[in-house]
């Protein structure tokens, strides 16, 4: 057990960390997609589909639930790879879990950033017009489901170690 600032015990364990860090985003993050997208007349199996659309291109829409399930894990893999690369910066920058409000705001909009400008532009997904309520919407998701948990996580299960 190590004292994490603040008074909070917790056991450190890196790989803990990107477990819940992960699984909580995944889980916040896909709520909030269906729920904003949802809003917009969106199915859930086809939001799914979108996502693995971004492996399979246009195809991704005739798959069905098979796809649709791919979309789920490919949205996994992304949060628990989110997650990794933050609990790996925070062994080095101790600020990300000294003050994981902060960070992980901070964070979600660096996700949101390298998901549009990198992830989406590699992808097969298909460019959509820009909507500025709805590029923020997902940006505070981003910030709030997204980076929010994951340094909340680094800060319970990985707190950085003591500099010697």
């Amino acid at each position: 057990m190590e004292a994490v600032p603040g008074g909070v015990t917790a056991t450190t364990s890196p790989s803990r960390a990107v477990v819940w860090g992960g699984a909580m985003a995944g889980i916040l993050d896909i709520a909030a997609a269906l729920t904003v997208y949802g809003l917009r007349g969106a199915r859930p199996i086809r939001i799914l589909q979108a996502i693995a659309s971004g492996l399979l291109g246009p195809e991704a829409f005739k798959g069905g639930t098979a796809t649709a399930a791919l979309g789920l894990a490919l949205h996994f893999l992304i949060a628990f790879t989110a997650a990794a690369v933050y609990v790996a910066a925070s062994r080095r920058l101790r600020i990300l879990v000294a003050r994981p409000v902060l960070a992980g705001l901070l964070y979600g909009i660096v996700v949101y950033a390298v998901m549009n400008a990198v992830v989406l532009p590699l992808s097969h997904v298909a460019p959509a017009r820009f909507h500025a309520p709805l590029a923020l919407a997902i940006l505070v998701v981003h910030m709030l489901c997204v980076g929010l948990p994951i340094a909340l996580a680094a800060r319970r299960y990985a707190p950085a170690p003591r500099a010697t």
